[in-house]
């Protein structure tokens, strides 16, 4: 999993170079910290929804940043039970890219599963909206300091630009599909 992460934080450090970007102006241009990015790109912790607008910012598809491998479909993209392609961005939240080989798609969709923790939702802000879906467990949807529980069948629809983020709640993992658009 650490490999993965350095591979996509690699990958990012050198689109930002060939671009003649220096740390600090894309940080502006993400609207985050110039501390906050240089620690993503050294830790490889970038948040999925930063991969997200560097992928959209620079004009690249989001797959081939965090698979280094381009998508080439544009008519239909199937992809069966089990087999989307999977990342991690940090130990205990888990992605499935459910449509890896789709190009120009204005929606990124995507398996998440939870481990079940203790600790508090990271939360993230990203430009768009965002939809999610609970398939298995309990997740717990947080807005800054409001935690909404959402179980199997639950949906939520929500403005991203508010910080969020998701956790586990109870002790068995959790599954929902997230779907965001922009």
């Amino acid at each position: 999993m650490q490999s993965e992460i350095s591979e996509i934080a690699n990958r990012i450090r050198e689109l930002r170079e060939v671009c003649d970007y220096s740390a600090a102006q894309l940080a502006k241009e993400l609207g985050i910290s110039e501390e906050d990015y240089i620690g993503y790109e050294t830790e490889g912790d970038f948040p999925i929804s930063v991969i997200y607008e560097i992928s959209k910012l620079f004009k690249v598809d989001f797959t081939e940043l965090v698979t280094g491998s381009p998508a080439r479909l544009d008519t239909y993209h199937v992809v069966r039970r089990g087999h989307g392609m999977s990342f991690s961005r940090y130990e205990g939240y888990r992605y499935k890219d459910l449509a890896f080989r789709y190009t120009n798609k204005i929606m990124q969709p995507l398996l998440v599963t939870l481990d079940p923790t203790d600790e508090p939702a990271s939360l993230v802000t990203h430009a768009g909206q965002e939809f999610n879906l609970v398939l298995k467990g309990s997740v717990a949807v947080v807005f800054e300091d409001k935690e909404i529980i959402l179980n199997e069948g639950d949906s939520i629809y929500f403005n991203p630009t508010c910080p969020h983020g998701q956790r586990c709640v109870g002790d068995s993992k959790a599954r929902f599909l997230t779907v965001i658009a922009e």
